[in-house]
């Protein structure tokens, strides 16, 4: 099947569209599997990961286990640690990066640390295309802006330099196969004066939406590595969270779970710099032409 094909039929026709169905299926329950179904998996100009001019494009049905697998640069670290938390070996087998975004479930392992990487979604439909940062393709729990005559196609990631890292974590009520309470992922840059220029921190499972803490991303920007940053994180800052309570944890402890989980990716991500981000020479950009 090619793309066209697939966007000329959801065109025409209300199909209920897979990338995967690692959501999909068990979400049924005992109710009957639609007589047709698009699979978008048997598309296969839809799924690799490429370097372009202006970064490095993830095409929408390439599976956990490609990220894994994939030679990507060391600010990806973030993402591949969340691909090995999607479930099982299996499940990381068939799921899909789009598969995780368009499902949009405030647990969704992938969000956060295409948050960090300031991701954009691109999207198809049979009257052109259209790119839409992550951080509004998600409306609310199982709420995107796609229309029903659209597929998300590919996920873009700005071109970055070599010297930046991320990291993620996720808290769970057990270490393998769980959903997450919190999760959180950071990518930090730091010029050759060794001062952060570039902090991106997003947390997961706390709110509708997973969300960048942007007031506490401009408090540690221009702040020396040298410096006790960690006491510059203070719980005022995930006040903005709104978490909910439920069978795996309670509200305040999700807020106060956040705070130290930030605290802890900050510390790793910030002592993975390249020489504790004073550079020894020059830089390259990854993706990038510039």
């Amino acid at each position: 099947m090619s793309l066209t094909s697939a966007l000329q039929q959801i065109a025409v026709n209300p199909i209920q569209v897979l990338a995967g169905g690692t959501d999909y299926f068990p979400a049924l329950g005992e109710s009957a599997v639609p007589d047709y179904l698009l699979d978008l998996t048997k598309v296969s100009e839809l799924r690799g990961i490429r370097i372009t001019d202006d970064g490095i494009t993830i095409g929408a049905t390439t599976t956990w286990t490609d990220i894994i697998n994939a030679e990507l640069p060391d600010f990806f670290k973030g993402l591949k640690e969340a691909a090995r938390e999607v479930g099982s070996v299996q499940i990381q087998n068939a799921g899909t990066i789009a598969g995780n975004l368009c499902n949009a479930s405030p647990a969704a392992d992938g969000v956060p640390p295409l948050l960090a990487l300031n991701a954009s979604i691109e999207i198809a439909s049979v009257d052109g295309f259209r790119r839409v940062p992550l951080s509004e393709f998600i409306l609310g729990p199982r709420s995107t802006t796609l229309a029903a005559n659209e597929l998300v196609i590919a996920i873009h990631i700005p071109g970055l330099s070599s010297d930046a890292r991320s990291g993620f974590y996720k808290l769970g009520s057990r270490r393998y196969l769980v959903i997450s309470i919190v999760m959180a992922s950071v990518t930090l840059l730091a010029n050759d004066a060794g001062e952060l220029c570039d902090v991106r921190i997003a947390v997961g499972a706390c709110s509708a939406v997973a969300k960048r803490m942007t007031e506490l991303e401009e408090v540690l920007t221009g702040q020396s590595i040298q410096s006790d940053i960690e006491s510059l994180v203070k719980p005022e800052f995930f006040k903005e969270l709104a978490p909910i309570s439920d069978v795996r944890a309670s509200a305040p402890y999700r807020t106060n779970a956040a705070y130290e989980v930030v605290i802890r990716l900050l510390r790793s991500t910030l002592a993975a710099l390249p020489q504790h981000g004073i550079s020894t020479g020059t830089r390259t950009w990854v993706g990038s032409a510039s």
